[in-house]
């Protein structure tokens, strides 16, 4: 798809966070049956967002690509991938700032420890903005380059749609197995914190593949657009048709992904990547995270 129109940060941000966040949304449709749910699709989006910006960015910082551009040996190549690389660390820092702002609003908005039909609203046209922000950027890059979307990105569309469909399919049967199950471990009251690391996996893969290519600047795009998706746009899905009782891990959960979000920030601004040792960093905040709110 990037060959076919979409610049690489772009397509980390609008496509692959769907592909990779598709799950979170059906989950979050499948809990809203009941508005007592509400917490733990909060957990669920928390885990996730948690986990993508600690644990996956941390281990991709660690064994991956530290730079966020490509390398290059002829003066044409390296001028070429010293633009990409300027390009690529401004499109990551302005990902980051959505970030602090959708997760900032969110805090704020459940200061009263609810959720209602109204801050749904705001979080989800928060969502939309950001969204059609990105869809015009691209027409006017598009526009800037002369070229235009190539006919088969339709065929990838259609493809996108059946394995949504089939995420759609295992979620539903997730959700009623645990539903069901006496398994203690596998319990319904744990069903958040199970769905949000299970819902990590794409991810996962993701930052595998591009950390292996070099693509860095993929891998930060991807895992920071797919805590978009969960934050602001599932639960505030969630909160428009069910009220939410907000959970007691909710502050927590918020300042860890707040101050990871710090660290990429901070780091990408100053040095143009992040370094192995704030990788490290990075676990330690997620083993936190784990001990907080799970083990203790």
């Amino acid at each position: 798809m990037e060959s076919k129109g979409f610049e690489g940060t772009v397509l980390g941000t609008l496509i692959m966070p769907y592909c990779s966040g598709f799950a979170n949304l059906v989950f979050a449709y499948v809990m809203s049956n009941s508005a007592s749910n509400g917490g733990l699709v909060i957990e669920n989006c928390l885990v996730n967002n948690a986990t993508n910006l600690t644990l996956i960015l941390g281990l991709s910082v660690i064994f991956g690509s530290a730079t966020v551009a490509q390398k290059g040996n002829s003066r044409q190549k390296v001028k070429k991938h010293a633009e990409f690389f300027r390009i690529n660390r401004l499109n990551l820092l302005f990902t980051l700032i959505a970030l602090f702002l959708f997760t900032g609003t969110l805090w704020a908005l459940a200061k009263d420890r609810v959720l209602d039909f109204y801050d749904g609203l705001v979080l989800v046209g928060l969502f939309l903005f950001w969204q059609i922000l990105h869809v015009f950027e691209i027409l006017k890059d598009n526009i800037r380059k002369n070229k235009a979307f190539h006919w088969s990105i339709v065929i990838d569309l259609v493809i996108i749609a059946a394995s949504a469909y089939c995420i759609y399919f295992a979620v539903d049967h997730l959700v009623g197995w645990v539903s069901k199950t006496e398994n203690q471990f596998f319990s319904f009251a744990k069903i958040g914190w199970l769905s949000g690391a299970l819902m990590v996996l794409p991810n996962a893969f993701l930052a595998l593949y591009y950390s292996h290519i070099g693509r860095q600047d993929i891998v930060l795009s991807s895992q920071i657009g797919d805590g978009h998706i969960c934050i602001p746009m599932c639960i505030g899905l969630f909160s428009v048709f069910n009220t939410i009782q907000v959970p007691d891990f909710f502050q927590m959960g918020i300042y860890v992904i707040l101050g990871a979000g710090v660290i990429h920030f901070l780091s990408i601004a100053a040095l143009g990547r992040v370094p192995r040792f704030a990788g490290f960093g990075l676990l330690g905040g997620y083993a936190f995270f784990l001990y907080t709110g799970l083990i203790q």
